[in-house]
């Protein structure tokens, strides 16, 4: 009997010692992951990094200044892991060519200047010490400025975006600094304006008129943009992209041209409701008319 028991007690420590392992307690991290997304062109952009704050400590200095991420030392960057940053497409970082991929995203502080490196090494951590610089990608220098603000929490974001440019922007108490990426967007553009308008005589409206808006925007053949453009507003006259049409012209200095178009988009304008675009139609009438439209 006393066999029995003991065998039933064994199994029922068995059944509950897994349990029992595997309860942790899940308390708040002194500095939590963040990860941060940015399209950038064609280009997606991923950083993931921990976030340390300052709790009155000091945080860049000299050797002197017992600061936690002293002058002239590798840094992660962060805290626990390494900083990382992923492209989904080649890149320029401060006009070093990078090619996709995920790096390491590590920096050198300075009172004057920073060092910014991108390794390929993306498991080293705070380990700076066993860094091999045959797996950095891409090294550049970047000054570090003053804010206006202090941020409390080490933070990165992006800034100063253009449809083919970002900076990644490292903020922690009163001192920033940042970095440029330019994605590679023109000829990836063209390629399919190429494929799907240049090539294609059966082009739909929609993509007559985005190559059109790419040509004007960025300041190629306008001829040939008023030319896709026309065809667009033939198949599917909307005002948006009349509009264009009327902008497009104007650009070309063909001011009667430019009236025509802009007072047709502001009547499917008015049709539609929409006051904003009439105002801006308005606009290029008044101009027209003022280089001598009738």
């Amino acid at each position: 009997m006393k066999a029995l028991l003991s065998l039933s007690a064994g199994i029922a420590l068995l059944a509950v010692a897994p349990l029992t392992a595997q309860a942790q307690i899940s308390t708040p991290q002194p500095s939590p992951k963040s990860t941060i997304q940015q399209r950038v062109g064609l280009t997606d952009i991923t950083i993931t990094y921990s976030r340390p704050s300052a709790k009155g400590r000091v945080i860049f200095g000299d050797s002197t200044s017992k600061a936690i991420v002293p002058y002239a030392k590798r840094w992660r960057t962060g805290a626990n892991n390494s900083t990382t940053i992923k492209f989904s497409d080649d890149v320029t970082v401060e006009g070093k060519k990078v090619a996709a991929g995920e790096y390491a995203l590590y920096t050198v502080p300075g009172k004057t200047t920073w060092t910014v490196v991108l390794s390929k090494d993306t498991k080293q951590g705070g380990n700076v010490a066993n860094y091999k610089a045959a797996d950095d990608v891409a090294s550049f220098s970047v000054k570090p400025y003053k804010t206006t603000t202090k941020a409390e929490t080490f933070t990165i974001n992006f800034s100063d975006l253009t449809p083919a440019t970002a900076n990644v922007d490292m903020l922690w108490e009163t001192t920033g600094a940042k970095f440029k990426v330019v994605a590679d967007v023109d000829p990836k553009v063209m390629a399919q304006i190429e494929e799907k308008v240049a090539k294609n005589a059966s082009a739909g409206p929609n993509d007559l008129a985005a190559a059109a808006v790419y040509y004007y925007d960025n300041d190629k053949d306008l001829k040939q943009a008023l030319t896709w453009m026309q065809k667009a507003n033939e198949k599917d006259p909307k005002f948006w992209n009349v509009h264009t049409e009327a902008k497009i012209r104007m650009k070309m200095k063909d001011y009667k041209g430019a009236l025509t178009a802009a007072e047709q988009s502001r009547t499917l304008a008015q049709a539609a409701k929409n006051t904003d675009y009439v105002k801006m139609n308005d606009e290029i009438i008044a101009s027209a008319k003022k280089n001598g439209a009738k």
